[in-house]
């Protein structure tokens, strides 16, 4: 029972009782698995992130585009429409051309949020692959060139973030418009069905 800490536990020391401010890196304790050395993680997790993000983004531009395809044929339906019937009702024509111009704003606002993710997607590839040469270079001894590497990750990944977020406001703004243009369209057709 008389035996002191460091024979039962011989792998621990005891912390320094300096002031914080006169402590040095060998006062504190070392933890072994927190070294890219000898924990993967440390380093895959800089490359794995952004390319969980960089799928992500794949999808959101995928879907993205199929909704702007879809706003094209129906703008160019609408004009179809608009061309060839000159026998038209007033008031259909003007509800078509709301239409069309409903279908001109959500185009441009799906082009913006593609661009957006398009952005994005290659702040996420930018950042997967610096952060992939830093860990090759980091045990060269290169310190200027690493921490070169580490800042530009960084702004890529803050930078492609911040075009993610953007893309995906925007596209919630295609999306209210699109059902905003729904629920005219359904106000319209009921107020003709109860004047009949």
């Amino acid at each position: 029972m008389g035996q002191s800490r460091s024979a039962v536990f011989p792998s621990c020391r005891p912390l320094s009782r300096a002031a914080p401010e006169k402590q040095s890196a060998a006062d504190l304790p070392y933890h072994p698995f927190m070294e890219p050395a000898t924990n993967p993680f440390a380093v895959m997790s800089l490359i794995v992130a952004p390319a969980i993000l960089t799928n992500a983004c794949s999808v959101l531009v995928m879907s993205t585009s199929n909704r702007l395809a879809r706003a094209v044929d129906r703008a160019r339906e609408l004009s179809r429409l608009l061309e060839g019937d000159a026998d038209r009702p007033a008031a259909e024509e003007a509800r078509t051309l709301d239409d069309l111009a409903a279908a001109e704003r959500r185009a441009l606002l799906l082009l913006r949020a593609l661009q957006s993710f398009y952005a994005a997607l290659s702040g996420f590839a930018a950042a997967a692959l610096l952060s992939l040469i830093g860990a090759v270079l980091a045990p060269v001894k290169l310190a200027a060139i690493v921490q070169g590497l580490e800042v530009a990750t960084v702004v890529a990944g803050f930078l492609a973030v911040a075009c993610l977020i953007h893309g995906s406001f925007v596209l919630l703004r295609e999306t209210r418009l699109a059902v905003q243009v729904l629920r005219d369209r359904a106000a319209a057709i009921r107020a003709r069905r109860a004047n009949m």
